[in-house]
């Protein structure tokens, strides 16, 4: 590969990741401590269809992050509770580029 064929995928790659903007997280995996672009991932959590915190897809295997839905205390890693006012943060849900993926458990939420 030339220098100049380098220089070019180099700036190909660099435009895509300013692309995509602040706050996207594009391929991006839930860290081991339980957050994504600073941000932890328990909590109140409403549910919005505009201007989400996280695009989020459901499934079944191989999640990034595996969610309990709670009544009472989100305090643990992946333990949401669902709430319309004063969320931690906001997710919409998607089924095609998300910033991660979950499987809603019972039981041991968390990062797999």
């Amino acid at each position: 590969m030339t220098r100049t064929m380098f220089a070019a995928v180099l700036l190909a790659g660099t435009y895509a990741l300013a692309a995509a903007g602040p706050g996207a997280a594009p391929y991006a995996k839930v860290g081991s401590d339980c957050s994504l672009g600073g941000k932890k991932l328990h909590g109140k959590v409403k549910v919005v269809e505009h201007f989400p915190d996280f695009k989020v897809k459901v499934v079944e295997h191989f999640p990034d992050l595996k969610v309990k839905f709670v009544e009472h205390f989100p305090d643990s890693c992946g333990e949401w509770q669902l709430v319309e006012h004063f969320p931690d943060f906001t997710i919409q849900y998607v089924s095609h580029f998300p910033d991660f993926e979950i499987q809603k458990v019972s039981h041991f939420p968390g990062v797999p």
